[in-house]
């Protein structure tokens, strides 16, 4: 069996004990190197160069941005960023996705070590993620001018209300709203990015599950709010799926379609994991499949898993629209190819054909 070189970069000498015991616990896994700053590292690496990185982002000497990128540049090599569960660490760790990172490690501010020991699951499946993806996907996002202000404000959300249940639907009149569904992971923030800059104002409503840590999802959907000229923002109970509108949803909680009378709205809530994550890409995809039927699009993106696989075949089954990305555009062909591999795509698209996809899909009758 092959092992994963792992290299890790912390300015704590806790983390970096900790994140060593953690990944090389596992066969699959060898730590070959530590280092307490990108200095250090970039020493180390001439002479061993690491399979996946495991990288801080606030050091001393040099910050884990800085590094990324002139890494990203000189020698692609995927990385994994271990960011703290704050604003200002989820803002640092979407500069740091820009910049090419794979996929992201949360750590707290107090109690890391029993944090990272309690997470040993999300880490090592990271590094794993991080270890297949495609390098010729995993590039810098280009520097894109804002649309909107980072902070513009937000349209209020409708107050929650009772939505029903898709027992009910048969009881509902009919509805000519179109809502796409998107479900992506490993490389999904940057296929998102390209997505939805393409769409125009006018598009259908969106509804997305990535995966995300908590605290991430917010600062993530105000980025991309800032670039496009569709409104994106993290999903609340009730919010309306309306055209021009993506709604994310948050880390840790679920989010499903409901109906109320012609209207589509979304429920979110906490609820356990389900294909370990939480939100779920099938979770969305089943409710979209009972309510929304075939007046839905699904997408399935770039991600490592199976995660919202069998959810698209029900929407398939459904009569709903169904895409799943091509594996040349793929940062991680794991989600895609598992809905391939189920029949639950009508159609593989590459990314770049993603957006007039759904342009098209909005102008239907």
């Amino acid at each position: 069996m092959k092992q994963i070189r792992v290299m890790v970069v912390d300015d704590s000498a806790t983390v970096r004990k900790v994140l060593t015991q953690v990944l090389s616990a596992v066969p699959d896994i060898q730590v070959i190197a530590t280092a307490p700053d990108p200095l250090f590292a970039l020493d180390k690496m001439k002479r061993d160069w690491p399979d996946v990185l495991v990288l801080d982002v606030e050091m001393p000497r040099m910050d884990g941005i800085t590094f990324l990128r002139r890494i990203m540049a000189e020698r692609p090599t995927p990385v994994v960023i271990c960011s703290t569960l704050t604003e200002a660490g989820a803002q640092t760790t979407l500069q740091a996705l820009a910049a090419g990172a794979a996929g992201i490690v949360t750590k707290p501010r107090s109690d890391v070590s029993g944090y990272l020991v309690d997470a040993s699951d999300d880490v090592i499946s990271a590094v794993r993620a991080a270890s297949r993806v495609n390098l010729s996907r995993l590039r810098s996002t280009p520097a894109r001018t804002p649309l909107k202000p980072l902070h513009s404000a937000a349209v209020p959300a409708l107050a929650a209300r009772p939505l029903l249940g898709p027992n009910l639907q048969d009881a509902l009149h009919e509805t000519t709203d179109r809502v796409v569904a998107i479900g992506t992971s490993t490389g999904g923030t940057q296929a998102l990015e390209e997505i939805l800059v393409a769409l125009p104002p006018t598009a259908p409503g969106i509804v997305v599950v990535q995966h995300m840590p908590e605290k991430f999802t917010a600062a993530f959907a105000a980025r991309l709010n800032s670039l496009c000229a569709v409104e994106v923002r993290e999903a609340r109970p009730g919010d309306r799926v309306l055209n021009g509108r993506v709604l994310i949803a948050p880390g840790r909680q679920h989010m499903q379609l409901r109906r109320s009378g012609a209207q589509y709205h979304v429920d979110v809530a906490p609820g356990p994991p389900v294909n370990r994550h939480c939100p779920s890409v099938d979770v969305l995809f089943r409710s979209v499949a009972a309510v929304a039927r075939n007046n839905a699009l699904g997408m399935i993106l770039t991600g490592m898993g199976d995660d919202g696989a069998r959810g698209l075949l029900q929407m398939r089954e459904a009569k709903a629209d169904t895409i799943a990305q091509d594996e040349a555009s793929c940062v991680v062909y794991g989600m895609p190819r598992e809905a391939v591999q189920l029949g639950a795509a009508r159609r593989v698209l590459g990314l770049e054909a993603m957006a007039s996809a759904i342009i098209e899909f909005g102008r239907r009758h």
